[in-house]
């Protein structure tokens, strides 16, 4: 009989989640007890469903006391004396009911490292963990209903096949002549590995109530386990070569038809009882890494997952076979998962290949968060983003559970103490994000059509059967024999009891039946005969049908050895294209890690391109503004400078006029002058005058006149620089002193090297100290004098009044004669010097920087008004 192919997935196809109700992921919290030598405690359990974080007071030292308390809710709490009986019935209580009536379930336990995560899930000696109960209540369960070895037999693509009792039968005598890699039932306790009987013992039978007893049951478990994001089967069996030991090969994920992740090429062992199983189970906890570490003595390196699978197909209308349909038989799926604890290696201190493991847990532990928080926001917020299942083998594997395969069960184990409180906290706020995801409820199995209790009808007939054939030790209620009907056919024996010698009839008679019997008995032989020579001849055209249907059977094996050789090329051509089918698989993920680096980068050049673009439109208005601030300050300053070059030009012509003004003066003081000595001095022709007679006394001319200022004194008297006004004593550096009996003594004054504003803006007069050398070489000082005006711009300007000479000569030195053209040209002399000095000294000193007004405007200022 040809065998049914069983798909793992329940269902003939991917129904979308969005239209069945949704449960929120089951979070737990279980806190583990204080070790002997820590004190300091962080969690404190509030309720059976909250608990509050305290920071500890090393934190708030070095956090400036910013940390406060937090409170967590979960489904519900455990707190450090709960026990393993207590926490199943809870937790994994519920997940083995919904596998035994076809639901999946995955639980897995989380926490930071040395949080007792492996003890939640397998146990101590004498309490043993989840994994064991779940177990031991699967087959309290199941037990009575269990189907016989290999009538279920799975195969290396997700997929099972349901064999009738006879193929069963030939695939359990074929195993037993093979040498078997797979752990043989145990019997009873005193085979069993001591160091875990005393785990699997659980005093508590727990029972599923519900089973279907008219279906069949085998379990099938597998071991894996994820070391640095490469996955191996614990449960294979490696060949022990001594010289060159081989080292354990990596498995791969794949997906089968209906979309659902496994591990290709696991090994799957049925098993039969629960210390079967929980053998199987430590055969593969051997090989699990773990390591010895400076938080946990035995630390797990990697992240273990044991998957129970329980296969059910239903029992036929009589309740006596296996029903081979493939649409009533199902498979169901268990994944207990034990996570390795993240830590910090700067706690750890990990070195070398420890620190490589503790990078890789940490960064799978990190997808799985990016994964439930990418969920809850799809959930919550109604995007579309794409879950990063395929960054890490953990969250790839258990893909199915988040998208509606299963109940999805998590268990938080907490270390109270106070050195794990930042490592808590992010366990917390992990908790706190995945109760907020819902993943949609599984669909039920398919319901049989057959009556129930057919099989215990089955046995009810069959007990009966036999209890009737050990009364009548045969057939029973049968049609009678040949041998029975033949002996009927005979006359019965006349009675041959002889009571006298005399007898003469009872012989007779006794011979008579005799030979009627006789007669019987030839008639039936020739009937024998005849019977026999039909079925001779019946027996000869069917050894003549039996040539020709073995020579039909001889042509058909030949038939089946060309298909054979068929088959066994496309076997090897499928082999070829799964080869083909893994490489491109491989070549995908890599295409598809490529396609996601360069859609980073092209967000990445796009969000560039933006700001780039957001700061040219910046820089294009800045520009814009600039641009018209610019022609604001240009046609500002135009007509600033427009103004000022009138006001310049307005002044250099008042300056101009002013200077001819002054020129005016002093041609005309200089004709009063020459006219007046000429009426004095009449000239005589007959007496050749001398050179000292030929010179003429001119009196100093003034300064120039300004316009709009008071007139300049021609006399002054040497008095005025004795009085009571304030002075700037200008005294230049460079000045040599002098031993003249008489000194410029000027009282009340400021004496500066440089003229500076504020000592002008204290003062009335001003005088210059100013030296010399002669025409004869002695030093001749010059006190030359003028009035400080305030002007409009609201600075200071000096206007020079006078001039004063002090210089030393030799009694006895020669007295140059000078001929009578030579006094004309000293007066020149003497008048173009103080022409040069008036010139040089007129010119006002604006003391305030910035003024705006030109030079011009020194004469328009106004005397400084004295103080009383």
């Amino acid at each position: 009989m040809k065998a049914a192919r069983l798909q793992t997935p329940r269902r003939p196809g991917k129904k979308p989640s969005n239209n069945r109700p949704k449960d929120p992921v089951g979070v737990y919290c279980r806190v583990r007890p204080l070790t002997a030598g820590d004190d300091a405690c962080c969690v404190e359990v509030i309720s059976n469903t909250t608990i509050q974080l305290h920071p500890p007071d090393w934190i708030k030292v070095n956090r400036n006391g910013e940390f406060k308390e937090m409170q967590y809710s979960f489904k519900e709490v455990f707190g450090a004396y709960t026990t393993q009986k207590e926490l199943f019935n809870v937790v994994a209580q519920p997940l083995v009911e919904d596998l035994i009536h076809g639901k999946n379930g995955l639980l897995f336990t989380y926490g930071v490292t040395g949080s007792g995560k492996t003890h939640t899930m397998t146990g101590s000696p004498g309490d043993g963990g989840l994994l064991p109960r779940c177990l031991d209540m699967i087959f309290c369960s199941i037990g009575p209903f269990q189907a016989k070895r290999y009538v279920f037999k799975p195969d290396d693509k997700n997929a099972m096949e349901v064999q009738n009792e006879v193929d069963a039968l030939l695939e359990r005598q074929k195993r037993d002549c093979q040498p078997t890699a797979t752990p043989k039932a145990v019997s009873s306790r005193q085979r069993m590995d001591p160091e875990f009987a005393d785990m699997i013992t659980v005093p508590e039978h727990c029972k599923a109530e519900g089973v279907d007893e008219d279906s069949v049951y085998s379990l099938f478990v597998s071991y894996v386990e994820i070391y640095n994001n490469y996955l191996y089967d614990l449960l294979e069996e490696i060949p022990q070569d001594p010289i060159k030991p081989k080292a354990p090969q990596s498995k791969n994920l794949r997906e089968d038809s209906n979309h659902n992740m496994y591990v290709s090429g696991c090994t799957e062992v049925e098993v039969k009882s629960t210390e079967e199983a929980f053998e199987v189970f430590w055969k593969g906890q051997k090989k699990r890494r773990i390591a010895n570490t400076t938080l946990n003595r035995e630390s797990s390196r990697s992240h273990s997952v044991f998957i129970i699978k329980l296969a059910q197909a239903p029992l036929d209308a009589d309740g006596d076979n296996v029903l081979q349909a493939k649409d009533q038989t199902t498979v169901s799926q268990l994944s207990l998962v034990d996570l390795a604890g993240s830590e910090r290696t700067t706690r750890t201190r990990a070195e070398g290949s420890r620190l490589r493991e503790a990078g890789n847990i940490n960064q799978s532990l990190m997808t799985l968060r990016t994964c439930i928080e990418v969920l809850r926001e799809n959930q919550m917020y109604g995007t579309n983003k794409m879950v990063p299942y395929r960054d890490s083998k953990l969250t790839h594997l258990f893909k199915n559970y988040f998208d509606g395969e299963g109940k999805v069960r998590m268990i938080v184990c907490v270390n109270p103490k106070a050195d794990d409180y930042e490592e808590t906290l992010l366990v917390m706020r992990f908790a706190e994000m995945t109760q907020e995801v819902e993943v949609a409820r599984p669909i039920d199995r398919p319901i049989c059509g057959f009556t129930p209790g057919r099989r215990y009808r089955n046995q009810a007939f069959k007990e009966e059967l036999t209890r009737k054939l050990e009364l009548r030790g045969g057939p029973i209620d049968g049609d009678p024999t040949f041998t029975e009907l033949f002996l009927q056919s005979f006359a019965p024996l006349p009675s041959v009891e002889i009571t006298d010698a005399s007898d003469e009839h009872t012989l007779p008679r006794l011979i008579e039946c005799l030979e009627q019997r006789q007669r019987a008995r030839h008639l039936a032989t020739e009937e024998v005969k005849k019977s026999v020579n039909a079925l001779r001849g019946m027996l000869q055209d069917w050894d003549n049908n039996f040539s020709v249907k073995e020579n039909y059977i001889q042509d058909q094996t030949e038939k089946m050895v060309e298909k054979d050789r068929i088959i066994n090329g496309q076997k090897s051509e499928a082999d070829r294209l799964e080869k083909k089918i893994r490489t491109l698989e491989y070549k995908i993920e890599i295409l598809q890690k490529t396609a996601n680096i360069y859609e980073d980068d092209k967000r990445t050049l796009q969000h560039e391109l933006d700001e780039r673009d957001q700061k040219l439109h910046r820089e294009v208005s800045d520009k814009r503004r600039l641009e018209q601030r610019m022609q604001g300050v240009v046609t500002d300053t135009k007509m600033k400078w427009e103004k000022e070059c009138e006001r310049r030009v307005q002044a250099k012509q008042l300056e101009m006029q002013n200077k001819l003004w002054v020129k005016d003066e002093k041609l005309k003081q200089l004709k009063a002058i020459v006219a007046e000595t000429r009426t004095e001095r009449p000239e005589k022709p007959e007496r050749m005058p001398r050179a000292r007679d030929q010179k003429v006394h001119v009196r100093s001319a003034s300064p120039p006149a300004v316009p709009n200022a008071p007139p300049v004194r021609l006399r002054h008297r040497r008095s005025r620089s004795a009085g009571g006004e304030r002075w700037v004593d200008h005294k230049p550096v460079g000045n040599v002193e002098i031993d003249t009996v008489l000194q410029p003594h000027i009282p009340n004054a400021i004496t500066v090297a440089v003229p500076n504003e504020k000592a002008l803006a204290k003062c009335d007069k001003y005088i210059l100290t100013h030296q010399e050398l002669a025409s004869d070489g002695e030093i001749q000082t010059k006190l030359i004098k003028g009035e400080v005006y305030k002007t409009r711009g609201g600075g200071q300007c000096v206007q020079f009044t006078d001039v004063e000479k002090l210089k030393q000569e030799s009694p006895v030195g020669p007295r140059k004669r000078r001929s009578s053209p030579s006094a004309q040209p000293r007066d020149d002399t003497t008048e173009s010097e103080w022409t040069d000095v008036e010139t040089r000294c007129s010119v006002a000193v604006e003391m305030k920087a910035g003024s705006n007004f030109g030079p011009g405007y020194q004469h328009h200022a106004q005397p400084k008004r004295r103080k009383p």
